[in-house]
């Protein structure tokens, strides 16, 4: 029972990556380099994700250098999730009940879309992407159309609460920040 409501857990916590989308509409494949992000952090951040009239918790360790980016996800006390990424090659561990559409390559994405600066998102979309930044709102568009929005509380954005609305997936998320160093 505690194996499933991990598994539970962290799928819905994760549901930017648990849903996987149609061929047609592919995730971006964003890999941006971790000096990119143009400093280094260490923030421990609570995540609450709503979807479908529901709400669940995840803890997250992140840790970023110009060489690496790291994650550990917690669900309950328990890792479930782990990430590695060198800015060429991604390894992950994932708990065994994790279900197989939570992808390292998703959670990874989502990071850089949320935390790198708009100039370094920007100049690794594809064509027909942009994005746009006005005061402390981010937008993500495809064609025009916003698919994500972010609003950030603090500066730098990996201060204070950042809440994304993925207007594609219909998810909302909302990240607390705590520096630990």
């Amino acid at each position: 029972m505690y194996a499933r409501l991990i598994a539970l857990t962290a799928s819905l916590l994760l549901a930017a990556c648990a849903s996987a989308p149609p061929q047609s509409q592919a995730r971006l494949g964003l890999k941006l380099a971790p000096a990119a992000l143009g400093t280094s952090i260490s923030v421990q951040q609570h995540l609450k994700v709503e979807r479908d009239g529901r709400t669940d918790d995840l803890d997250v360790a992140l840790q970023v250098e110009p060489d690496a980016v790291d994650v550990v996800g917690l669900a309950f006390g328990q890792r479930v999730l782990t990430l590695h990424y060198d800015g060429k090659e991604l390894s992950s561990w994932r708990h065994v009940m994790l279900p197989s559409q939570v992808r390292a390559e998703d959670v990874l994405e989502d990071i850089q879309l949320t935390l790198w600066p708009a100039d370094a998102v920007a100049a690794a979309l594809p064509p027909a992407w942009r994005v746009a930044e006005e005061g402390k709102v981010r937008t993500l568009s495809l064609d025009g159309e916003p698919i994500m929005r972010i609003v950030y509380s603090g500066d730098p954005r990996w201060s204070g609460t950042v809440v994304l609305d993925n207007l594609r997936y219909h998810y909302k998320l909302t990240i607390q920040f705590a520096a630990t160093e």
